[in-house]
């Protein structure tokens, strides 16, 4: 029987392992097994080796998993006195909080790693950090279903949706609409506010914070600029340049900044990488935060329901003024100009309506287009990451998170 220390240096420990029951083994008479469980279940993120070949893996999705669920928990202990009143806030936390890509934490963890050229292993207090600004994309995602009116999230009903029909299936008193909305504004607010003190509660140095705290406050306010920034592109009438030029600012404001650019350099402030590498990794995360976004525009009209965990067209109806589409109302004719515009934002669209969007998008050249620039932003990332002097498996990882921002399907 190895010790649990020897475990530790091995760093393969096998996630399955977490959920074998702890008398399973005492019962075989081995009291080595429990105290080796016991702590696996208390530090199974730092005994499983994260892999730089594949940096979003299961491992590293359940490391961050861990680190959420116990700040979540933490929270709901200060909260005990509210008694089960919250309870519809605390199952949609662990809802939301319980998926997603983990593309916003990879990119601080693995920038961490190449900053440190290998040298240290990323503590709790950076993956804490880094599971911090999922809570920040949550709150996101949450504010903008709401603005967008959108009925779906991860395959099932949005935050409001979901806040509405409890209050309706509850025979609450009040507007079920009014409520659901109302209740998903205060949810995304509490979980910018827990991204805020989960990254300010984490176990750093001092010159770690000093070093990391502006990108985390600048990536806040950044964010929130870009969802105005998208607001009020989708309302004011734009010429078909200026649907381009607007998506470009939308997209690295409201995606890239906070998507790849701020996590990335996070990650790397808190491996105390000088100036010079924070602002090449910066450019680098611009490139990557837009190819990032591009490719969910095109997701979002072509990408299979099934995969995205939205309706197909979502974006048109959402009246989306993308790069894609500024690319479209640019190059289509102008009948085809005139019927896109038209569709733009039409709630109540057909399926046949979606598929003439398509085609437009298509027989324009707009999706040709959109993928050109997905594969020109991508490259111009990889070359710069390749010259700067990262680590071997930190610049491995970021490459693999690359591949993973730019072809995915959902």
């Amino acid at each position: 029987m190895r010790r649990t220390d020897e475990f530790v240096s091995y760093g393969t420990l096998p996630l399955s392992w977490v959920s074998l029951d702890i008398r399973a083994y005492t019962a075989a008479g081995d009291p080595d097994w429990s105290t080796l469980i016991l702590f696996i279940r208390k530090e199974m993120p730092f005994l499983i080796k994260l892999n730089s070949h594949h940096p979003l893996n299961s491992n590293f999705h359940a490391a961050v998993q861990s680190r959420l669920d116990r700040f979540i928990a933490a929270q709901h202990d200060l909260l005990a006195l509210t008694g089960d009143r919250l309870d519809l806030v605390w199952d949609q936390v662990r809802h939301f909080a319980g998926g997603g890509k983990r593309i916003r934490p990879a990119f601080c963890y693995w920038g961490y790693v190449a900053a440190t050229e290998g040298n240290e292993e990323p503590s709790k207090a950076v993956l804490d950090v880094a599971a911090s600004l999922d809570l920040l994309h949550m709150s996101a995602l949450i504010h903008d279903d709401l603005v967008d009116d959108s009925d779906t999230r991860r395959g099932g009903p949005s935050a409001h949706r979901l806040a509405e029909a409890v209050h309706r299936n509850e025979h609450w008193q009040g507007d079920s609409e009014h409520f659901g909305k109302s209740a998903a504004v205060l949810l995304g607010d509490i979980l910018f506010t827990w991204s805020v003190s989960m990254a300010e509660q984490a176990s750093l140095s001092k010159d770690q914070l000093k070093r990391a705290r502006p990108y985390l406050d600048v990536m806040r306010s950044e964010v929130l600029a870009g969802q105005f920034l998208d607001l009020f592109a989708e309302t004011k009438p734009l010429s078909a340049e200026d649907v381009i030029a607007d998506a470009r600012m939308v997209m690295e404001y409201k995606t890239a900044k906070y998507t790849v650019a701020r996590p990335v350099q996070i990650g790397a402030a808190l491996g105390m990488a000088n100036e010079d590498m924070l602002q090449s990794l910066g450019v680098f995360g611009n490139h990557i935060g837009q190819a990032f976004q591009m490719r969910d525009d095109v997701l979002g009209v072509f990408g299979d329901p099934e995969v995205t965990g939205k309706p197909a067209g979502d974006d048109i109806r959402a009246g989306k003024k993308t790069l894609m589409i500024g690319y479209a109302l640019r190059d289509a004719t102008p009948n085809q100009v005139i019927r896109l515009e038209n569709l733009l934002g039409k709630q109540d669209l057909r399926d046949s309506e979606i598929e003439q969007a398509r085609h437009i998008l298509v027989s324009s050249g707009a999706v040709q287009n959109t993928e050109k620039a997905i594969a020109a932003e991508a490259a111009a990332g990889m070359r710069l990451l390749n010259r700067l002097h990262l680590s071997a498996e930190g610049t491995q990882a970021l490459m693999g998170l690359v591949h993973a921002s730019v072809e995915r399907t959902a």
